[in-house]
């Protein structure tokens, strides 16, 4: 295993001012390829799955995953390569995208909260409510100072989910290059497989990339607190990104010092209860074994 701390080294410390212009995107750690990363990988989803296991039969705390990134920045690919061991029966993805008439009656969080974790479970959100500081503050669908608000009530909200429910909340900004980016595009077109993710907003926000970059600065600034930090993952290389956010996402719960529950039952009555069983079933056998066809 490696002796990188991702989780110290890309955190977004509460108070530090980050510039994404200063984070080489193409970052890959002290490993040099997929293949000499991937023992490593596996290890973590082995662990996440074991302790999301664990997290669901105690029923005392509940894990919030937020993926954030530009396009083509790998949101899906996270969902796929690195939250696969998890149990579907105690996990849940949601994707925001435009919001409804009817969620655009409501304040701007009101979508939000039928999706966040209840107790013993995970919830992924494939972006999510920053998208009303980014997309809107991007393409001035809101004032400035209505979006400076926002980053006040986010930080509220994200509290209420940490202290009130025993969430734990990671969030991830996927950073990449614009060169990557547009490679990554390439392949979409190249491969039919992918070509269904092949959209013209991918090209017209592009346009944007550096109002977007301010624009996730200040988030990042912004919103990274104590209990609910920002974690700059570098993800020019797809096999670092899924390394370092498998490792913060197993150490994070790992941290949470979850037990396993104790039994309500009696288990000396059900332990004999248990070897009746086997014995009546033992009886059953020998008289089958017994009878002449």
């Amino acid at each position: 295993m490696s002796n990188h701390d991702y989780a110290k080294e890309l955190i977004v410390r509460p108070g530090n001012k980050v510039r994404l212009k200063d984070v080489d995107p193409a970052y890959h750690g002290k490993h040099g390829s997929h293949e000499h990363a991937l023992p490593e990988i596996q290890a973590h989803i082995t662990n996440i799955d074991a302790l999301q296991y664990l997290m669901h039969a105690e029923g005392k705390h509940a894990l919030l995953i937020v993926l954030q990134g530009l396009d083509g920045a790998g949101k899906d690919g996270v969902i796929r390569h690195v939250l696969t061991g998890m149990n579907p029966q105690a996990c849940t993805v949601t994707g925001f995208k435009q919001p409804t008439a009817e969620e655009r009656a409501h304040d701007f969080l009101w979508r939000l909260h039928p999706h966040v974790p209840a107790k013993g479970s995970v919830a992924i959100f494939n972006r999510s409510h920053y998208e009303d500081v980014l997309v809107v503050r991007v393409h001035q669908l809101v004032p400035e100072r209505e979006c400076s608000k926002r980053f006040d009530l986010i930080n509220d909200f994200e509290k209420l989910l940490a202290v009130e429910n025993n969430t734990a909340i990671l969030k991830f900004f996927l950073h990449i290059s614009p060169e990557e980016q547009l490679e990554r595009f390439k392949q979409r077109l190249d491969d039919p497989s992918r070509n269904w993710k092949i959209s013209e907003s991918d090209y017209k926000e592009r346009e944007y990339w550096n109002d977007y970059t301010k624009a996730y600065e200040d988030v990042l600034n912004r919103t990274s607190t104590k209990h609910a930090p920002w974690y700059i993952i570098p993800s020019n290389h797809k096999w670092f990104r899924n390394l370092a956010i498998s490792q913060i996402i197993s150490q994070t719960l790992a941290d949470l010092k979850m037990k396993p529950p104790t039994t309500t039952v009696d288990l000396t009555d059900i332990r004999r209860k248990y070897h009746e069983a086997v014995i009546r079933e033992n009886g059953k056998k020998k008289k089958v074994s017994g009878l002449k066809l």
